[in-house]
C-alpha cells in the first residue's frame, strides 16, 4: 500500500487533513483499510497508536471541544463506523496561520471517509444520524492530569442542533478567548510547550 491508498484532501487547518481510502465494495458488504504504519510515514502523519477508543452516540449529542495539553499533546485519526457526524476542529497552536480557526465536515460510515488531527487542535462532533460510533486513535496515552478543553459555543461553529446533549464536564471547559494555549506552531508541525 502506498499513499496512492489514500485520496487526501487538505483543510484550512495545516497538518489536519480528511483521508479517503479505498473501498472494496460487494454483495457480502464492505471492506476498508483505515491505517497503514508505511503509508502514514510517507504522508508525515503519526504512526505510533498506542491507545484506541470509540464512543456511541445518539442525535443531537455533542462531544467536546478535547485535546491533552504538552508534553502529553496527541495526533488523533478520527473515523465513522456507523451512521455520521458533523466533526469539528479547532486550531489552539500559536503562530498557526489558522490559529483560533476551525474546520468542520461530515464523517460518516457510509463515505468512509476518515479525519487525521495533528496535536494542538482541539476535536469535537454533533451527531447526525440516530446514533453514531466513532474511533478514535490517538497519538500518546491518557494523562487525566493534562486532558483539557476549550467550551463547545464558543469558537463560532454553527453546529447542526439547535438543542445539544452535552455533558456537565463540556459544559465546564473554558471559552476559547479565556484559553492561553501552550500550544505552539511551526512549517514542521512540531509542538512545544511554553
Amino acid at each position: 500500500m502506498n499513499a496512492a491508498s489514500f485520496q487526501i484532501r487538505p483543510t484550512a487547518l495545516p497538518g489536519c487533513v480528511e483521508l479517503l481510502p479505498r473501498r472494496q465494495q460487494d454483495e457480502r458488504g464492505g471492506f476498508v483499510k483505515v491505517f497503514h504504519r508505511d503509508t502514514f510515514a510517507q504522508l508525515g502523519l503519526e504512526t505510533e497508536y498506542p491507545e484506541v477508543y470509540y464512543s456511541h452516540s445518539r442525535q443531537g449529542v455533542i462531544r467536546g471541544l478535547h485535546f491533552q495539553l504538552p508534553p502529553a499533546h496527541q495526533a488523533k485519526l478520527v473515523f465513522c463506523t456507523q451512521g455520521r457526524v458533523q466533526d469539528a476542529v479547532v486550531d489552539l497552536r500559536v503562530g498557526s496561520p489558522a490559529y483560533r480557526q476551525y474546520v468542520t465536515l461530515e464523517l460518516s460510515a457510509v463515505a468512509a471517509n476518515l479525519i487525521y488531527i495533528p496535536p494542538g487542535l482541539a476535536h469535537g462532533f454533533c451527531v447526525l444520524s440516530d446514533w453514531a460510533t466513532l474511533v478514535y486513535q490517538v497519538g500518546s496515552q491518557y494523562a487525566p492530569d493534562l486532558d483539557a478543553g476549550v467550551l463547545w459555543n464558543s469558537v463560532g461553529i454553527p453546529w447542526a442542533t439547535s438543542q445539544p446533549i452535552i455533558s456537565d464536564r463540556d459544559m465546564s471547559h473554558p471559552p476559547l478567548a479565556e484559553f492561553a494555549s501552550t500550544f505552539r506552531y511551526s512549517a514542521e508541525g512540531l509542538i512545544t510547550e511554553v
